[in-house]
């Protein structure tokens, strides 16, 4: 067991943060809101921001009482394992949106290889009913570690362990867009979304790439460790297969940072090469230093691109809550959380832990690999409540990725690899570069099995 001056000096860490002036709170808060985490001092993103006073209402604790905060994939299975690991564990899973809607396979949507139902027809109190927690629809807006009290939008909630899983945000800064501009992020974000954080970017991306008529459609690749690392070539085949489909004259412009795609390259290549090559134009060692978006003018190293529509992606943050609740790593470039790579809580503090795409080691932020990490991340949790700690070994998590390639007929490719524990980068992998109907249909299999996971 951890001796009270050991709890103490964990829960310490983020006292300072707690007892900032409420000034520098709101500032965070609407900076959050507005995406610009990066224009923050880290005294103002470190504040807590206190939401409704009182308690959250859910019922009394039975159990050692495990909060989760974020609903995606990491959070669903992370709250469900939970309580298969120890079903005396009083598990509440916090989740600001109301409705579910995954963003892995939502590339499928777009040109109709899938439906809406597909995506979206997964409830959360089903999940809750069907793996025996709470779910909770509030927003947390700030962290009393000593404590032991996260505040929410809804009232403050005690717990014993917490477990934050928030996913991304966007970094507009990584396009060159200064932070502080406003105007021009706002306007990227809203004529070009990313379709990679919220449902609602996901249905205008679709009314985009479905009302094309014509002409350069850009697609970008972010800089950094971005969520879903294929995803960006994979849209481009996607898109491209539409307009081939339905005749639209035109070209997708996929422009790259890297010198050469970062993953399933053969692949990816052999589809542009193949199957679009009169309609994809792909320029690695692209990186981008700024965007009007009003005049539709991309501006790289090299040169500038006038563009007819987009989906621009920037590059990724660690979502903004833990910016705000002071767990930011000092040396991730990602604001990503500070936390131990082997046990996930965060350094110093064995009750507070983060996982999913948050994550500062160098995994794929990928779907397959939040939900086999949170498997792991269950064990951990459930093997410190009992004796502090931790015996079990470490489990690296399982990236496999699927990517559609062809429309006509439905083709993909895919990768599956584990990770190496002293470098976290990728070992042991498999990859098929071959496009092939059975890639395509164990593709959506593997997407219900991820469902089936999170929601039964």
């Amino acid at each position: 067991m951890h001796s009270d001056s050991t709890e103490k000096r964990a829960a310490n860490l983020s006292r300072r943060g707690f007892m900032r002036d409420t000034t520098l709170a709101t500032a965070a808060a609407a900076a959050a809101a507005a995406g610009l985490g990066a224009a923050l001092p880290q005294d103002a993103v470190a504040a807590p921001m206190i939401g409704s006073s009182g308690s959250l209402p859910v019922p009394k604790a039975k159990g050692p009482r495990v909060v989760v905060v974020g609903g995606g994939t990491a959070g669903l299975t992370l709250a469900k394992y939970l309580k298969k690991e120890n079903p005396k564990f009083d598990v509440v899973l916090l989740e600001k949106r109301s409705q579910y809607q995954s963003c892995f396979c939502s590339n499928l949507w777009y040109p109709d290889v899938v439906n809406m139902e597909y995506l979206s027809n997964h409830s959360y109190i089903d999940a809750a009913q069907n793996n025996g927690y709470i779910y909770y629809n509030c927003t947390a807006t700030g962290l009393d570690r000593e404590a032991k009290r996260l505040y929410t939008n809804m009232g403050e909630i005690q717990y014993d362990f917490l477990a934050i899983c928030p996913g991304i945000d966007y970094d507009f800064t990584r396009f060159g867009i200064p932070a502080d501009d406003l105007d021009t992020q706002f306007a990227c974000r809203q004529m070009f979304p990313g379709g990679w954080i919220q449902p609602t970017e996901q249905v205008a991306v679709r009314n985009k790439i479905q009302g094309f008529a014509g002409g350069i459609f850009v697609v970008t690749v972010p800089t950094g460790n971005y969520r879903c690392l294929p995803s960006p070539y994979e849209r481009t085949c996607v898109i491209a297969g539409w307009m081939k489909k339905n005749g639209i004259k035109g070209k997708v412009l996929l422009l790259d940072p890297n010198p050469d795609i970062v993953i399933k390259a053969k692949g990816f290549h052999a589809a542009f090469d193949e199957l679009y090559k009169d309609i994809v134009e792909y320029r690695p060692s692209s990186t981008i230093r700024g965007i009007d978006p009003f005049k539709k003018i991309i501006h790289t190293e090299l040169e500038d691109i006038k563009f007819d529509d987009a989906t621009l992606y920037p590059g990724v943050q660690g979502g903004y809550i833990i910016q705000q609740m002071g767990l930011v790593s000092p040396d991730s470039t990602q604001r990503e959380a500070n936390i131990d790579p082997f046990h996930y809580n965060i350094k110093g503090d064995p009750y507070v832990y983060a996982c999913g795409d948050v994550r500062p080691m160098g995994y794929s932020k990928s779907a397959n690999t939040a939900n086999s990490e949170a498997h792991y991340v269950a064990k951990v949790i459930a093997s410190r409540a009992t004796d502090k700690e931790t015996k079990i070994p470490w489990i690296s998590p399982e990236t496999l990725c699927y990517s559609m390639v062809g429309l006509q007929p439905e083709e993909a490719i895919y990768v599956d690899a584990r990770y190496n524990p002293k470098t976290f980068g990728f070992t042991d992998v498999k990859e098929d570069d071959t496009r092939s109907k059975a890639n395509a249909a164990a593709y959506l299999a593997w997407g219900k099995g991820i469902y089936t996971d999170l929601f039964t």
